[in-house]
């Protein structure tokens, strides 16, 4: 006989939460992804479709292709400087007695508090004080900052007991202090630095307010869609934001099977 009454309705309100979470957080991004093949110009209903030339425009479009471009570049290059300096400094304080060290992670972490908008206002002063033209190397020395406390954050919580035996077992073996944070250090943390990493460059690939600040002539993805919201919506901005919502999701993926996954077996 088929239960019913309270206990079916306790097993279905999980899902039934579920359901509606996942509605809330990803309807807006369906509706984006769906309206991106809208074959009319008017990015709104009736649906129309489907249809690619939206997608065969922006590809085919020069300042769409240099700004997604600059924003892999940007997001790439400075990652992997904040993840660098992260890093070492994770190692620094976790491996070393340094005075006054728990206000050097406050410090380093602090900047995750802090508006973007108030960061990137405060970098435009200085690096203009400085001389500084803005470009994208301006907007990336932005996303250090923004990502460095990130990425210090997620190794230095990954330093555990288990390392440092490692380590000084190197080092009663002979190894120099160069080759066991090379051979040692940096393979055993190589999941909290690939998550470090991803998740950074995830930040940063379509991050606006720092990257509007920070550039002029040559603008990442975020300041085009930006410019051309200006002109109205349109199912052009829809398939650019289906491309970026791509990049991002495959950047998760591939964080989850490559080096998640292999961390929980």
């Amino acid at each position: 006989m088929a239960e019913t009454g309270p206990g079916v309705t306790m097993r279905l309100l999980p899902w039934i939460y579920l359901i509606l979470a996942f509605g809330f957080i990803y309807l807006p991004v369906g509706t984006l992804v769906l309206f991106s093949f809208q074959e009319g110009s008017l990015p709104v209903p009736p649906f129309n479709g489907p249809s690619m030339q939206w997608y065969a425009e922006i590809l085919s479009d020069d300042d769409v292709t240099a700004a997604l471009l600059n924003s892999l570049l940007v997001a790439i290059g400075s990652s992997a400087i904040a993840v660098v300096l992260g890093f070492l400094a994770a190692y620094g304080l976790a491996r070393h007695v340094v005075p006054g060290s728990t206000f050097m992670r406050v410090l380093l972490i602090a900047p995750l508090t802090v508006s973007y908008l108030i960061v990137g206002l405060g970098l435009l002063i200085v690096l203009t004080r400085a001389g500084f033209g803005l470009s994208l190397a301006t907007a990336g020395i932005g996303h250090v900052v923004i990502n460095l406390p990130l990425a210090f954050a997620i190794i230095y919580a990954s330093m555990g007991a288990q390392h440092e035996n490692a380590e000084r077992a190197a080092r009663d073996l002979g190894a120099s202090e160069t080759k066991v944070v090379l051979l040692v250090t940096a393979p055993m943390l190589a999941p909290a630095i690939a998550a470090a990493f991803f998740l950074s460059v995830t930040l940063s690939w379509d991050e606006f307010i720092i990257a509007f600040l920070l550039t002029r002539f040559d603008i990442t993805l975020p300041v085009e869609i930006w410019s051309m919201l200006r002109s109205g919506l349109s199912p052009r901005l829809n398939a650019i934001g289906s491309v970026v919502f791509l990049i991002s999701v495959t950047a998760v993926l591939i964080l989850e099977f490559t080096v998640l996954r292999r961390r929980g077996t």
